[in-house]
């Protein structure tokens, strides 16, 4: 119970949509006869009235008058059996499997929800192993903790991320990118009814190295480092993050196609005029790095009423910022071609664009108050001045020459 913690009465008020949810973490809190007491769903959009009759009506899983249960679940004294406590246990399953029973291991991942639900390729413990020879850190070191719902972060070490590298069907040569993804700590499935999604930019030599695609076709499915390093994070935030258990650790009402693989966008540092983004963080264009984001995601800026399919100016950027809401910033993907004409415009320095990208108190509708709240990342192949923007924050950045 939420008194046998905190040493005072407490009865969560829960939407009816929440229920299983509720009882679950209640349960994995070591709470299993925590009283609730629920109220219809949706509470949003309804008016004062509406919700004054839902709370004087009926708990609509008990049946019992709202009031009264709640009074009555802040003074009963607890029983026996609501007095009981205990803990969640990490479980990121078995360490590998063998080679054979193809078929049957692949049902077995499917059935216990530690897929995407597209095969992966069997962690036997030869591929494990290789995959452990792509860095120079011990299987049993911790590399961080990460949690995708509200229940503890859940500690991971090398091995156990080696196991969903090899899962996503990803190489060795990838494997310091991955780590340095999950050192983040940040899960790219995670709850929220928003339907989020994650992000990540990676910089430096890292790039050309393993054959990262930051040309024409940069977000598609045109490179293997791409595709399957982004794989990667989703398997890891499922298996070693609790996440992705709809109804529990999952809640988003639309879903996001993005939380397939994510947004993977390895920088066109060489077409850009502007330093790279990890130069931006303070790195140097030597250090390789990742640097992961979270928000709504990004579509394309063509075809909005604002910047239309004329070639893009500073103006359509300022306009469309504007439009984004202030829960995240606001972040722009932009092709070279489009980051060169805006340096033909003057800005051409980072600094100097984001200075202008500034909030004016002429200007109400613009949201961005500061510089560092927008994001410009630089990639693509050149082959039209397209871009891309979306409410997404940026998280932080982390070393992958750490992790060789």
């Amino acid at each position: 119970m939420v008194e046998a913690q905190l040493g005072k009465p407490a009865v969560p008020i829960i939407t009816t949509a929440f229920e299983s949810l509720a009882r679950t973490n209640a349960f994995k809190r070591g709470m299993p006869h925590q009283r609730f007491t629920f109220v219809p769903h949706p509470v949003w959009g309804k008016s004062p009235q509406q919700l004054r009759a839902d709370i004087e009506g009926n708990d609509p899983v008990s049946g019992e008058p709202m009031m009264q249960q709640i009074v009555a679940s802040l003074t009963r004294p607890l029983n026996a059996e609501e007095s009981k406590t205990g803990a969640i246990e990490q479980s990121a399953g078995p360490a590998a499997f063998p080679a054979d029973a193809e078929d049957k291991l692949q049902q077995y991942y499917h059935d216990n929800g530690m897929t995407d639900y597209l095969p992966i390729v069997i962690p036997t413990e030869e591929r494990v192993a290789a995959m452990l020879k792509g860095t120079s850190h011990k299987p049993d070191e911790v590399v961080g903790k990460m949690a995708a719902g509200s229940y503890e972060p859940w500690s991971f070490t090398v091995k156990q991320v080696a196991i969903n590298a090899v899962m996503a069907g990803a190489k060795p040569e990838y494997f310091p990118v991955i780590l340095a993804i999950a050192e983040t700590g940040s899960a790219s499935i995670f709850s929220s009814t928003n339907s989020f999604v994650k992000m990540v930019v990676i910089n430096g030599p890292i790039r050309d190295q393993i054959g990262l695609n930051y040309s024409v076709g940069a977000q598609g499915p045109f490179a293997p480092a791409n595709s399957t390093i982004g794989r990667a994070w989703t398997l890891l935030s499922k298996n070693l993050a609790n996440g992705g258990v709809v109804g529990e650790t999952y809640l988003g009402s639309l879903g996001n196609y993005g939380n397939w693989v994510n947004i993977v966008v390895p920088e066109n540092e060489e077409a850009s005029p502007y330093d790279s983004f990890h130069v931006q963080k303070g790195f140097k264009n030597s250090d390789s790095t990742v640097s992961t984001f979270t928000g709504w995601g990004i579509v394309s800026g063509q075809g909005t009423a604002i910047a239309g399919l004329s070639t893009p100016k500073f103006d359509h950027f300022k306009a469309v910022l504007g439009t984004l809401g202030p829960t995240f910033s606001g972040t722009v993907v932009m092709d070279p071609l489009v980051a060169n004409l805006l340096k033909d415009e003057g800005y051409d320095t980072m600094a100097k664009l984001l200075d202008a990208l500034k909030t004016r108190p002429s200007e109400p509708a613009q949201r961005m108050p500061r510089p560092q709240d927008i994001n410009i990342i630089v990639s693509g192949g050149s082959t039209n001045p397209y871009w891309q923007y979306g409410g997404m924050r940026y998280e932080r950045t982390a070393s992958v020459d750490k992790w060789r």
